[in-house]
């Protein structure tokens, strides 16, 4: 039996019998009379050559054959009811739902008026997003739970199962700074080496995030250990947690202007060789982006070319 021939009306009445564990209850569910989909269950199974339920009285079980067939089965119709989105809206991005994936520190400070550009050019589509550090979003991307990412560049590599699944596009750069308090002894100073501050105390992104090990890795590189006080995972709790005095911190600039403007922080260049980094768009390698998604990536990339041409120069 060649498996690419199987019927997917007959897929869908498997799924939906094996979702409500019955066949009365999976007919009303769906709005079909039990007689069609038995039959169509039954049909399913005689062109497998194998048992997919047990019937005891009303209660329906999936069988070993059953319960492999419906993860395949839930996974292949979702890629036909993706197919036939992307064809009914090839010209128009009308209708629909996008779901993103992006840091809470981009969400925060880089997204929003992505966000407003977006909503206002598709107000038709909805606009989902799913928070999370930067290498859990590629991770989620990978595993197609989620349409497209925006986050922090580079990433850990990714093993398993993901390598090789992702396609990363570059938005734009993303700066860091050290900040500190006004009045500490290197708020005066324009720029600053690692060996200039990484023997006082600093309050850190947690290891969870992709800025966290990249910072790791380029101490390491250095043969410095850095004094970490504390671990964070919000920018804004490290932002209070400076201005109150607890130590220093890495943040990106943009993360940091509303402070440095009220003068509750300073922002202080850091020499190079500081990493470079970027905010990125990440896509699955494999299949093409909605309607909606590619329209995101577009109206995300107009919107922070805009961004950099009429920003002054950061530092």
């Amino acid at each position: 039996m060649d498996i690419a021939e199987l019927s997917p009306q007959r897929l869908r009445a498997f799924l939906a019998v094996a979702r409500a564990s019955g066949f009365s209850s999976a007919a009303r569910s769906i709005g079909a009379s039990q007689s069609s989909l038995s039959q169509a269950v039954a049909a399913l199974e005689e062109e497998l050559g194998q048992r997919l339920f047990v019937r005891t009285g009303r209660i329906v079980q999936l069988t070993e054959a059953g319960h492999i067939l419906l993860e395949h089965a839930e996974r292949a119709l979702a890629e036909l009811t993706r197919a036939a989105e992307l064809l009914s809206g090839l010209e128009n991005v009308t209708h629909g739902r996008l779901l993103v994936g992006t840091s809470d520190t981009l969400a925060s400070y880089l997204l929003p008026p992505v966000f407003a550009a977006f909503r206002t050019r598709y107000p038709g589509v909805e606009l989902g997003l799913d928070n999370r550090p930067s290498p859990a979003v590629a991770e989620r991307v990978a595993a197609r739970s989620v349409d497209l990412g925006v986050i922090s560049l580079p990433l850990p590599v990714l093993h398993g199962q993901h390598a090789g699944a992702l396609l990363y596009t570059s938005l734009c750069v993303q700066h860091d700074v050290l900040i500190c308090p006004p009045g500490h002894p290197l708020a005066r100073r324009r720029e600053l080496a690692c060996t200039d501050f990484v023997r006082e105390p600093l309050v850190l992104l947690d290891r969870s995030t992709a800025s966290r090990g990249l910072f790791e890795e380029h101490f390491q590189r250095l043969g410095v250990s850095p004094r970490v006080v504390m671990e964070m995972s919000s920018v804004e709790v490290i932002k209070r947690l400076v201005e109150l005095g607890f130590g220093l911190s890495i943040v990106p600039a943009i993360a940091a202007e509303r402070e440095v403007r009220q003068d509750t922080l300073r922002a202080i260049k850091l020499k190079a060789p500081w990493p470079r980094r970027e905010v990125g768009l990440v896509t699955h390698a494999r299949g093409s982006l909605s309607p909606a998604a590619r329209a995101f990536a577009q109206v995300a990339s107009d919107v922070l070319r805009r961004a950099r041409r009429s920003s002054p120069k950061k530092p």
